[in-house]
């Protein structure tokens, strides 16, 4: 008999899976794309919350796939189950071999060069430090679900805390350019340009259906948790960029590369940059941490179905995780990092991730149709618009991409058409 892994994890687990993940680093740099197209600050508000407000859209799709099919494996199972293994292989393939662990290698990567800024680091001494980083996480979690989502509630809470903190100290600011801020209509255009950024910003939540063979009560925690964790994240991005706008008029905003920093000099002073790099700091960590502990649980249900090498299907015997996967893993993210290649791989990250995202919600109006009578302990609000609406963007995200960024999009596509080989490799077997 197949060992499974036990339902350990909470409500609170899963809310701060959802949102620990979510917040990185983009709330601290992302900003001043956004308000290099839109020069109202009204209106840079209004898209943060939009965004958010769509990412959520997503994400409770998710839950009644979720809530429906309460194991492990997130997309790669809801694709099974939608569209037939292929479209599930492909997903868990590209999963695999560029987003979760180019993404894993960025955050990482990222963790070091805030790190610099309390401890002299340059070169090697970057990269070194990024796969310390990742391998200390992968330890935690080879050992545990538990461990890993203990890091991930204490990162959650002080990376909320330090917003928070962050945007107190702005609205204790005596500076209040709030008072000058007139409403103006952004274009089309220019309202999807800071949309593509605000929901880059927003990605992560994703992950919490990951593990959703691990959550107790899933029927339950599950869209509870996405509904905490995603909302949680509208909250404070929202209320971030409403501070920031009040210490930085939007111009300004839109010319300054580090705004939280420069917001945090402004209102509590010298050492305000400082402050804001050790948010950062916590934040990539719980970020890189989240990837870590779910990403494994997609190539585990992939592995069960034949469809991936029969160890990656493994529990350890003793810490009842992915533990081989965990490692391969680390060992493939500590490639990425020493070589390199995430920042060409970043690039493909947008494009495949969004395609994958927008098929899996597309998934939902399939299998209300082709599967009526299954229990569907939570059913995604306003169905069928907020689906259509999700998909519909993600779909027009992927579009866009092949437009007016092809090369990284084709190579993108051309990535995912090499899992077709490997996937009728893995079936033959």
């Amino acid at each position: 008999m197949t060992a499974e892994p036990p339902r350990t994890l909470g409500l609170v687990d899963s809310a701060s899976i959802a949102a620990g993940t979510v917040i990185g680093a983009g709330i601290f740099l992302v900003p001043n794309l956004v308000a290099r197209q839109i020069a109202s600050p009204y209106a840079i508000v209004a898209v943060w919350i939009f965004s958010g407000l769509l990412s959520l859209a997503g994400a409770l799709a998710f839950a009644e796939l979720g809530a429906m099919i309460p194991s492990s494996g997130g997309q790669y199972v809801y694709l099974r189950e939608a569209f037939g293994p292929l479209p599930a292989f492909l997903c868990g393939w590209t999963f695999f071999v560029v987003i979760a662990t180019a993404a894993i290698a960025w955050l990482a990567t990222s963790f070091a060069m805030y790190l610099s800024h309390f401890v002299p680091l340059e070169g090697w001494a970057r990269q070194v430090v990024a796969v310390g980083v990742t391998a200390l996480l992968s330890a935690v979690n080879y050992h545990g679900v538990r461990g890993g989502a203990a890091v991930q509630k204490v990162c959650s809470v002080a990376k909320i805390a330090g917003i928070l903190l962050l945007i107190g100290a702005a609205w204790w600011s005596p500076v209040n350019h709030w008072q000058e801020a007139r409403f103006s209509w952004p274009t089309v255009s220019q309202w999807g340009l800071a949309m593509v950024a605000c929901l880059l910003t927003f990605d992560g939540w994703a992950v919490l259906p990951m593990v959703a063979g691990e959550v107790k009560n899933p029927s339950r925690n599950l869209p509870l948790g996405l509904l905490a964790g995603v909302g949680l994240c509208i909250l404070l991005y929202g209320g971030a960029n409403a501070a920031y706008l009040k210490v930085l008029p939007a111009g300004e905003t839109a010319v300054t590369e580090r705004v939280a920093a420069r917001v945090a000099e402004i209102s509590i002073g010298e050492s305000g940059a400082a402050v804001v790099s050790g948010i950062v700091l916590l934040s990539v960590l719980g970020s890189t941490n989240g990837w870590i502990l779910a990403a494994p649980r997609m190539y585990l249900a992939q592995a069960r179905d034949g469809l991936f090498f029969a160890r990656f299907g493994e529990l350890h015997p003793r810490f009842l995780t992915p533990g081989f996967t965990i490692l391969v893993q680390f060992l493939w993210t500590a490639v990425l990092c020493v070589s390199g290649t995430y920042e060409a791989l970043g690039s493909y990250v947008m494009f495949a991730a969004w395609l994958f995202y927008g098929a899996t919600v597309a998934g939902v109006m399939v299998l209300r149709r082709t599967r009526p009578g299954a229990a569907r302990p939570y059913r995604v609000w306003a169905y069928p618009l907020l689906p259509l609406l999700f998909a519909a963007v993600a779909f027009g995200f992927v579009v866009n991409s092949l437009v007016n960024d092809p090369a990284p999009a084709l190579s993108a596509a051309a990535l995912i058409a090499c899992g077709v080989p490997a996937y009728y490799f893995w079936r033959r077997r």
